[in-house]
């Protein structure tokens, strides 16, 4: 771990440079707006590490797959996350010396992401080889009103010379991503242009044909007086910038205003997207600096208004959920159904794709909770558009009759992940869909969304499942063979438990769910079963066959159940017993000493716990937790949180909290090792589940919302705000008292401690904290 970045409540906050870990902290210090986004790279020119990253939301390129051999059903490429044009840039030159933070002498450096306002903010004094001094101050962000913009404020000012100082802003679009498989270049230049103070640049993608088009321009100010300037337009292949040449004077402060946009095909017309650039630049222009970043503090505030979570007591815990939620409001905002949530987000261009598992196993909840109702209904209708990529994703692999397997990893449905172990065997992912459409079903009440599209999905992934598995003689059970579950580190194994278990529950939910539809609309169920030919009578059938006779792995003697069958011959031990300085197992251990192992790189039965836990005894729960977590290098960001809700329900407080503590600073302390490609945009969610569905016990049963909620016991206070139902909430807990604010017109009733609570509308209920079991 690190621990060079500050802690702050409301900050992310770097004193001094620390070169070494310079790209993760242009990971953290990462910007965006859900239409765009920036890590947190110096405008000037830099050449020591670091990793230019620019992104433009839905703009992809299908790099071919690259591996040692080909098996029938590969995907044919794995999708990129594309680095863009790089806006921000800035040279600066003073009489022949270039402003270099890797070669110059760098004083008072300090570099502050600031969470509640949405910008980030630099300043230092460089000491070039000269002994010339330049003190250097720059804030940017992201509009997240003006969605396709952002703007920067950087400013000089020479401290023990006067000079003519030479600025060049620039649009780059020679851009190359650093995981390009065969170490190709994307982008092709399509037309560029240049005038006063202003450049255009339009690109675009090889083999996708996506257009973007970057366009800038630039104000100066010196002494707080707008200036006029000579600008000299440059072209180069794909690169276009205005050179300027200033009188500067010992003392005084020259402000540099660039204004940038970018503008894609996917949300205008190519042919014109030129002139629409130019009129989104003059848009935000004739707003200003000052008035945009005014309206970014009002925006990010509102935002805050109602997602905000306040912990008293413990600042670095604090800081945390904090940026996880930053985050995360930064990277998907839910107005555009064709946008989903990558696991880096705008952060890194690891893992590709912009859609996994993560999105409706982890980051649906928080914006269940937190937002609108059409965001996660959005996330749903993501999924039901790709349906029939699904389908045809299932047929490469041999399935039939309408059965889908949604992609591992995908950009438009198809799916676009290249590890065999993973992209064919790790189908678990199906489940996550259908339990997504269970959780909306189940917390918003929108039974209507099951007769317009949820069912069609579950009738497809349940035709998948009845296909996957198959008749063991020797058993006389279904069994699924050959999977992976969601603990990588175990590969092509027989009966995976939460695989098995996940499959059986689909088929008992898509079950329910035809009966829901039969009984809201016999009509638009009728019409279904004639669109996709379902053969109500023998599949329903063959479901209750599988669902009665389905094989799950136990273990009689220690009663829990097991990971695969088979895990009990491996070597059991726990994590403690790994030498000093052999962790993270993946960046030390081959993968066949991992692949023998009994350490669990992510939750995998405990997964299938924490989202049918109510289905399980609490001892049942508690039995397979004690047995698991000993030997869980939780090496995914995907697996702290779970164990986080799981050690809370249990009453394991200070493993609730250590569980939580890891998932809230994974890339602000860098746990894994690995926050330099990106920071694990996912997984924060599982920051927000700690804290709500763990130390809240936030839970719905029977239509009604149920809080159990405790405060840790090194915190004061807790505070975080729900949305259930047409309600607006807010719990605040103690290590005395909790007490629900309702915020909405109406009154609600709710489930405190398993004791029914009536809050009147707009009015507080208190009540003494219980001390739970």
């Amino acid at each position: 771990m690190k621990h060079y970045l500050k802690h702050d409540p409301w900050c992310i906050v770097e004193e001094g440079f620390h070169r070494e870990n310079n790209e993760i902290t242009e990971s953290v210090m990462s910007l965006g707006n859900g239409r765009m986004g920036q890590r947190g790279n110096f405008e000037e020119k830099f050449s020591g590490k670091t990793l230019q990253g620019n992104y433009v939301a839905g703009v992809y390129y299908p790099d071919k797959t690259r591996v040692g051999w080909w098996k029938n059903g590969y995907p044919e490429y794995f999708a990129k996350v594309l680095n863009a044009a790089n806006w921000i840039g800035i040279d600066i030159d003073i009489e022949y010396e270039s402003l270099d933070l890797n070669t110059c002498e760098v004083r008072d450096f300090r570099r502050l992401l600031n969470m509640q306002e949405g910008y980030l903010e630099r300043s230092f004094v460089a000491v070039l080889k000269s002994g010339k001094e330049l003190q250097v101050n720059a804030r940017r962000f992201c509009s997240i009103v003006d969605d396709e913009a952002g703007a920067i404020r950087y400013s000089i000012t020479p401290l023990n010379f006067d000079a003519k100082i030479t600025v060049t802003p620039y649009i780059d679009g020679d851009i190359r991503n650093r995981d390009a498989n065969y170490d190709e270049k994307f982008w092709d230049e399509v037309r560029k242009e240049t005038g006063y103070g202003e450049a255009f640049i339009e690109m675009r993608t090889r083999k996708t044909g996506f257009h973007v088009c970057t366009g800038m321009a630039v104000e100066i100010e010196q002494d707080g007086k707008r200036v006029d300037f000579q600008s000299q337009p440059i072209k180069y292949e794909k690169y276009v910038a205005n050179r300027m040449t200033l009188d500067c004077q010992r003392g005084q402060e020259t402000v540099i205003f660039k204004y940038a946009v970018n503008l894609s095909s996917i949300n205008y017309n190519s042919d014109h997207l030129m002139r629409e650039t130019r009129q989104y630049l003059q848009q935000v222009m004739r707003k200003g600096f000052e008035k945009m970043e005014f309206e970014q503090k009002q925006a990010w505030a509102d935002k805050w208004k109602m997602n905000d979570i306040t912990i008293d007591g413990d600042i670095a815990a604090q800081q945390g959920i904090r940026f996880n939620i930053f985050q995360l409001n930064q990277t998907y905002t839910g107005e555009d159904e064709r946008l989903n949530i990558g696991p880096k987000g705008f952060t890194g261009e690891k893992y590709g794709g912009s859609t996994y598992w993560d999105t409706e196993a982890y980051c649906f909840p928080f914006y269940l909770a937190t937002a609108d109702q059409k965001v996660a209904r959005n996330l749903l209708l993501y999924r039901y558009r790709h349906l029939g990529k699904a389908i045809e994703n299932a047929q490469k692999l041999g399935f039939r009759a309408g059965a889908a397997l949604y992609p591992m990893v995908t950009m438009n449905g198809e799916e676009s992940h290249n590890e065999w172990e993973i992209t064919f065997e790790e189908i678990h992912r199906n489940g996550a869909i259908a339990h997504a459409i269970y959780d909306y079903v189940r917390y918003t009440g929108d039974e209507q969304y099951l007769v317009d599209y949820g069912l069609e999905v579950l009738i497809a992934i349940s035709r998948f499942w009845s296909q996957r598995v198959n008749w063991s003689e020797p058993k006389q059970q279904y069994v699924m063979l050959g999977v992976t579950g969601p603990n990588e580190y175990e590969n092509n194994v027989n009966n995976n438990w939460y695989t098995n278990y996940i499959a059986v529950w689909t088929l008992r939910y898509t079950l329910e769910a035809i009966d829901i539809v039969k009984r809201l609309d016999t009509e638009k169920f009728n019409a279904l079963c004639d669109r996709i030919h379902f053969r109500e009578d023998k599949e329903v059938a063959t479901a209750r066959q599988i669902i009665d006779n389905m094989y799950f792995p136990y273990d009689e003697n220690r009663q829990v159940f097991l990971q695969q069958e088979g895990f009990l011959d491996k070597e059991l031990m726990p994590v403690s017993e790994i030498p000093k300085g052999q962790r993270p197992l993946n960046q030390n251990w081959s993968w066949d000493r991992i692949l023998r192992s009994c350490f669990i790189k992510q939750a995998d039965v405990l997964q299938g716990l924490y989202f049918f836990e109510d289905e399980f005894e609490e001892e049942t729960i508690r039995r397979n937790f004690e047995f698991y977590e000993p030997m869980t290098v939780h090496e995914s960001s995907l697996s702290p949180c779970v164990h986080a809700v799981l050690a809370a329900k249990l009453g394991m407080k200070d493993k609730a909290y250590e569980m939580y503590l890891r998932t809230a600073r994974l890339d602000l302390d860098d746990y894994n090792n690995d926050t330099e490609d990106g920071c694990h945009i996912t997984s924060m969610a599982g920051a927000w589940m700690a804290v709500v569905q763990g130390f809240g016990g936030m839970r719905v049963e029977n239509d009604q919302l149920r809080l159990n909620p405790y405060c840790p016991d090194n915190w004061d206070r807790l505070a975080f705000k729900i949305r259930f139902r047409g309600a607006l909430l807010q719990v605040s807990v103690t290590q005395s008292s909790v007490s629900i604010q309702n915020f909405s017109s109406h009154p609600v009733t709710i489930l405190l401690y398993n004791e029914p609570v009536n809050i009147e509308a707009e009015s507080r209920k208190k009540a003494d904290r219980k001390v739970l079991a």
